[in-house]
């Protein structure tokens, strides 16, 4: 029987995938394993995608973590077991979740898993790359402002 927080199938190939991507961001990126990191993670929107293991009992402990996920517009996928899912994190104890914060060499693994479950690209990951580029940008134009009036102030002494 399929459990109540499991909105949507997912293929062995996103799968492996998702498990993929969790093995890279351990590497050398930032991963919070366990329903209450990761509920935080997703509440502070920090996370770039969030891996469910489907197997969870009691499956309370996880069912607001899809509908969160959904309100803060972070892309979530399931694994089939969570032993697979610890495995991934190089843990030899079950976990039922993760949230990949910062995905390190991971990106494009979860860009693809993101587009395969969604249909659309990874809108977590590219929001934050163009909130940085605004931030730059916005700094350059205060610097460039304040560079004016300074030769401006210069100009009237």
């Amino acid at each position: 029987m399929a459990k109540s927080y499991v909105k949507f199938e997912v293929s062995k190939e996103v799968s492996e995938k998702a498990l993929e991507a969790v093995r890279l961001a351990k590497q050398n990126g930032t991963v919070r394993k366990g329903v209450n990191e990761v509920t935080k993670s997703i509440e502070r929107g920090l996370s770039t995608l969030v891996v469910l293991a489907e197997d969870i009992d009691p499956e309370e402990v996880v069912m607001h973590i899809p509908t969160l996920c959904d309100q803060k517009k972070i892309s979530y996928v399931y694994v089939p077991t969570k032993l697979e899912l610890g495995k991934a994190l190089g843990m030899k104890v079950p976990c039922s979740s993760v949230a990949i914060e910062k995905p390190g060499d991971a990106q494009s693994t979860i860009n693809d898993v993101v587009s395969r479950v969604t249909g659309k690209s990874s809108g977590k990951a590219e929001a934050k790359e163009e909130k940085k580029a605004e931030v730059k940008k916005e700094k350059k134009e205060h610097k460039e402002h304040t560079e004016e009036k300074q030769e401006a102030k210069e100009k009237t002494e």
